[in-house]
C-alpha cells in the first residue's frame, strides 16, 4: 500500500462537477492498493499518517500532526500510484489491485483514520473520474509505502 500525503490549506474532490468532499488546513492523502496488501498495511499506514509531525509548532518546526493543530483529513483512491514505467511511454498499471480487493481496504483504512484522528476524514469515490483540487502547504508532499516499513 502506498500512500502520497500532502500538507494542504485546502483541498476538494469533485464528482461530476457535484462537490464531494472539501477541507480546510489538514492533509490530502493519496492512496494506491495492489494485491500484495492487508489489513496490517492499511493499520500501520493510518498511524503513520495522522501522527505524521508535518506542521509548524510555535517556532516554525514541523513538530505538529494533524490533531495537534485539530486539522482535517481528505483520503482519494488512485490506482495511478502503482504505475509502472519500466518498458516504453504508456504506464501498465498490473500492480493496482481489482475493486473487489481494493475498495474493502480503502474503506477499512478510511475507518482506521477516523478512529485515530477522531474526525470523520472526507472521501473521494473509488473508482470515480475525480476532480481533485488543492492548496499544497509548504509545499509539504511525502510517499509512504507499507513494503517499506523496516
Amino acid at each position: 500500500m502506498r500512500i502520497v500525503i500532502q500538507r494542504v490549506a485546502h483541498a476538494s474532490v469533485t464528482i461530476e462537477g457535484k462537490v464531494k468532499s472539501s477541507i480546510g488546513r489538514g492533509l490530502l492523502i493519496l492512496i494506491g492498493i495492489e494485491d500484495a496488501d492487508e489489513a496490517a498495511d492499511a493499520e500501520w499506514l493510518s498511524k503513520k499518517a495522522v501522527n505524521l509531525r508535518i506542521f509548524d509548532d510555535e517556532n516554525g518546526v514541523m513538530n505538529r500532526s494533524v490533531g495537534d493543530i485539530d486539522g482535517e483529513i481528505l483520503i482519494v483512491s488512485q490506482f495511478t500510484l502503482f504505475a509502472s514505467t519500466r518498458k516504453g511511454n504508456r504506464p501498465s498499471y498490473i500492480r493496482a489491485s481489482k475493486h473487489e480487493h481494493a475498495v474493502p481496504l480503502y474503506e477499512h483504512f478510511c475507518r482506521l483514520i477516523e478512529e485515530e484522528s477522531g474526525k470523520r476524514p472526507g472521501t473521494g469515490e473509488f473508482g470515480a473520474d475525480m476532480k481533485v483540487e488543492l492548496l499544497n502547504d509548504g509545499p509539504v508532499t511525502i510517499i509512504i509505502d507499507s513494503k517499506l516499513k523496516e
